[in-house]
């Protein structure tokens, strides 16, 4: 399935997006006061939900531009991966890192598939970085590797903007990172079923039409089973949780000469597995 979050006249709901349109996820199994897909996922009844789909029941809606939010608006935490892809590391000139390395993003830096970001006044030096990520669907404490993919809800795309003349001016890289729609994301998210083997997910980024990454999950130092067992050793992992995996080779900062975004460009990160996420940029 393709789980999103859709505006409506009772709010955000959670919905399934067919070809047809979008289902209401709570009507087709008789939710009466829930709404949000953060609470779907929780719930445990996403089965439920595509049993009825696969049956044909519930009625499509057509939503139009803009309808569609991030898939998990209102998630607990937003957990980023850095230095995961063995040729990001290599073009950075970093050493491969001995654990993942974390840092976060906030709820105010999450926006929707076409979305127009306005760059942070306090930097001229913003960054793309493409990449995969997933949604936590049970909770997660002291998992172990083998029982891990157990607690994926599915898959979507997620483009960590990166402010990286701020990202310097610490040790942390935070500063850099949690501007307003520092993460764009969506634009749906994609049930393992759907989506395919963790480990084969493939991601690209075009700039304005020009490919600029391409790769995919095969590359990741730290694959999606041994992100979960070791961040839900360091934390307790929660439904609705969102962890990207990282980014791969390709980002501006490493070009010859660095390039950075400007106004009016146009990204979009791809996957032939979860779709396309695009962005506009604005100054």
């Amino acid at each position: 399935m393709r789980l999103v979050t859709y505006a409506s006249d009772r709010g955000p709901r959670a919905g399934v997006q067919t070809e047809a349109g979008v289902i209401d996820a709570w009507d087709l199994i008789g939710g009466e006061t829930e709404s949000s897909l953060k609470d779907l996922i929780a719930s445990g009844r996403l089965d439920e939900v595509k049993s009825a789909v696969d049956s044909g029941s519930g009625q499509a809606l057509l939503v139009g531009p803009g309808g569609i939010l991030t898939p998990v608006p209102d998630p607990d935490k937003i957990i980023c991966i850095g230095l995961n892809y063995s040729a990001h590391a290599e073009e950075t000139g970093m050493d491969l890192p001995k654990a993942p390395t974390i840092f976060g993003k906030y709820r105010n830096a999450l926006v929707p598939d076409r979305a127009t970001v306005k760059l942070p006044e306090a930097s001229r030096k913003v960054d793309y970085e493409a990449e995969v990520a997933f949604v936590v669907g049970r909770r997660a404490s002291d998992v172990k590797v083998d029982d891990a993919l157990d607690h994926v809800a599915g898959y979507t795309l997620l483009n960590d903007l990166s402010a990286r003349d701020l990202q310097g001016l610490t040790m942390q890289w935070m500063a850099g990172k949690v501007f307003d729609g520092s993460a764009p994301c969506g634009p749906a998210l994609v049930t393992p079923d759907e989506a395919g083997p963790h480990n084969e997910i493939g991601i690209a980024m075009h700039v304005n039409g020009e490919e600029r990454q391409s790769s995919s999950t095969a590359d990741l130092i730290f694959p999606v089973p041994q992100l979960i067992s070791t961040l839900s050793s360091w934390m307790t992992l929660e439904p609705g949780d969102i962890i990207s995996t990282g980014t791969p080779s390709g980002v501006g900062l490493a070009m010859d000469p660095r390039t950075w975004l400007e106004d009016g460009d146009e990204l979009v990160v791809s996957s032939p597995q979860i779709g396309e996420l695009t962005t506009m940029i604005a100054r």
